[in-house]
C-alpha cells in the first residue's frame, strides 16, 4: 500500500487547492523570467534588425536609442562618399499616441530612405514594402491596422501596404515604416497658430536692427527652424572593410560619433535598458525566493498534520524509510504538477500579453531545479521532525 497516495485521495480537495495555489505563483515567477528575457529583447530588437555595420549619430551622443540625436538630413549622403562604404541612409524615431481602431495607443514611426531601403522592414509578413515617397506605410500588426487600411497623421493621410510581426522599439510598442520626410512632417507640423505666433516672434526680434518690412520679411523665413534633420546615418560597409577604420574616419573628419552594431548595443544594455532589467532582476530573486518559502511552508504543515499518523505507524512497527518516503512523495507529488500546471497557464496565455514574453529553456530549468530544491528540503525538515516523533502520540501520550 503506498501510504502517500492514500493520504492524498483521503484529503483529494485540499491536494488539488493547493496545487492550483502553487501552480499560480510559479506562473507568475516564470512570467517575470519572460519579462525578464522580453525587455532584453525588446531594447536591442531594432539595433539587431537594421543589420547595419555603423551607426552614425550627433558627435559626443550615444543616440539614436540610449538618448536623442540630431543631425542634418544631408549627412548620410557624405557618409555614404566615405571610402569602405558600400551604401548609406537617413534613420530617424519618433514615438507618436493616436487613436487606431477605436482605441488609443503608442507606437513608433521610423523613417528611412525608401530608394536606399537600410534601416527598413525586413520581414514583411503581407503586402510590400513602400514605394512612393509619401504616404505609405509598413505597420506592424500590434497597431490593429489591415492592408489598405488609413491613418491620419498630422495634416496627411497614410495607407498601409504591409504588415509586420514582433517589430517592436525598446518600451515594446509596435513599430510603422515610412520615408524619411513623412515622419519630419508628422515630427515638425505646427497648427497655424503657431506658425503665425513663431513668425511674429521672428519679426519683433528683427525689429532691432531696423530693417525695412521686406527684407524683415525674407529674414524671418529664414529664422524659422529646420525641419531637415534626421536621428542617425546607417552604414552598410564592403566586404573586408575594417569597421573601426571607416568609424575612426568618420569621426575624425566628418566631427561625429560612430558606433558598430555590437557598440550600440553595448550602449542600450548599459544605458537605458541597464536600470529597468535591474529592478525586473530584483522582482525574479524575490518571487524565486517567497515561492521557495511558501512551498516549504505548505510541506511543512502537511507534514505537521501527520504527526499522529505517523505516530500510529512507528507503534504498529513500520520502518523509518516507510514514513520517509511518504514525505518525499507527498513533497514531490505537490510540487512536479504545480510546476507543470504553471507552465501550462503560462504558455496558454502568453499570447494576451501586452509586453514580449521570452522562455528560455535554461530560466525554466534553472526555475524548476530551485523550487524541486525547496521542496525537498523542506521534506528533510518534516522527515527529521516525523522520526523525533513518539509512538506513544498515537495513544494520547
Amino acid at each position: 500500500m503506498d501510504l502517500a497516495i492514500q493520504d492524498i485521495r483521503r484529503h483529494l480537495g485540499k491536494f488539488v487547492a493547493t496545487i492550483i495555489g502553487v501552480g499560480l505563483l510559479i506562473a507568475i515567477v516564470l512570467t517575470m523570467n519572460g519579462i525578464y528575457r522580453g525587455q532584453i529583447s525588446d531594447g536591442v530588437w531594432l539595433i539587431d534588425q537594421v543589420d547595419a555595420d555603423l551607426w552614425v549619430v550627433e558627435r559626443g551622443r550615444g543616440g539614436p536609442f540610449n538618448e536623442p540625436s540630431r543631425i542634418p538630413e544631408d549627412t548620410w549622403h557624405r557618409v555614404a562618399a566615405v571610402k569602405g562604404v558600400k551604401r548609406a541612409g537617413p534613420f530617424m524615431t519618433y514615438t507618436v499616441e493616436r487613436e487606431v481602431a477605436g482605441r488609443s495607443q503608442q507606437f513608433t514611426l521610423i523613417g528611412y530612405d525608401i530608394e536606399v531601403g537600410l534601416g527598413g522592414p525586413r520581414s514583411i509578413i503581407q503586402g510590400r514594402a513602400p514605394r512612393e515617397p509619401h504616404y505609405e506605410v509598413v505597420a506592424d500588426m500590434k497597431i490593429g491596422l489591415a492592408i489598405g487600411a488609413t491613418l491620419r497623421l498630422g495634416h496627411d493621410t497614410f495607407k498601409v501596404v504591409g504588415l509586420t510581426k514582433g517589430a517592436v522599439d525598446l518600451g515594446g510598442n509596435p513599430l510603422m515604416y515610412m520615408s524619411l520626410a513623412d515622419v519630419q512632417g508628422v515630427l515638425y507640423i505646427q497648427d497655424n497658430e503657431a506658425v503665425r505666433a513663431q513668425r511674429a516672434a521672428s519679426l519683433a526680434a528683427l525689429d532691432n536692427l531696423n530693417l525695412p518690412p521686406e527684407q524683415a520679411e525674407k529674414q524671418a523665413s529664414l529664422l524659422q527652424p529646420d525641419t531637415h534633420s534626421m536621428s542617425a546615418a546607417v552604414v552598410e560597409l564592403e566586404d573586408g572593410v575594417d569597421p573601426q577604420t571607416v568609424a575612426a574616419h568618420i569621426e575624425h573628419w566628418l566631427y561625429l560619433d560612430a558606433y558598430t552594431t555590437a557598440e550600440e548595443r553595448d550602449l542600450m544594455l548599459r544605458g537605458r535598458l541597464v536600470r529597468m532589467t535591474a529592478v525586473i532582476g530584483l522582482f525574479r530573486v524575490l518571487l524565486v525566493i517567497v515561492s521557495i518559502v511558501i512551498i516549504s511552508l505548505i510541506i511543512y504543515v502537511l507534514t505537521m498534520e501527520k504527526l499522529k499518523v505517523i505516530a500510529t505507524l512507528k507503534l504498529i512497527g513500520a520502518p523509518n524509510w516507510v514514513i520517509a518516503r511518504m514525505i518525499l512523495e507527498q513533497s514531490l507529488l505537490l510540487t512536479v504538477p504545480a510546476c507543470a500546471l504553471g507552465y501550462a497557464l503560462l504558455y496558454a496565455s502568453i499570447g494576451a500579453f501586452p509586453r514580449t514574453l521570452i522562455l528560455l529553456p535554461m530560466d525554466t530549468f534553472i526555475t524548476f531545479a530551485v523550487l524541486f530544491a525547496g521542496g525537498i528540503f523542506a521534506s528533510l525538515f518534516g522527515i527529521w521532525e516525523a522520526m523525533k516523533t513518539p509512538a506513544s502520540l498515537a495513544l494520547g501520550g
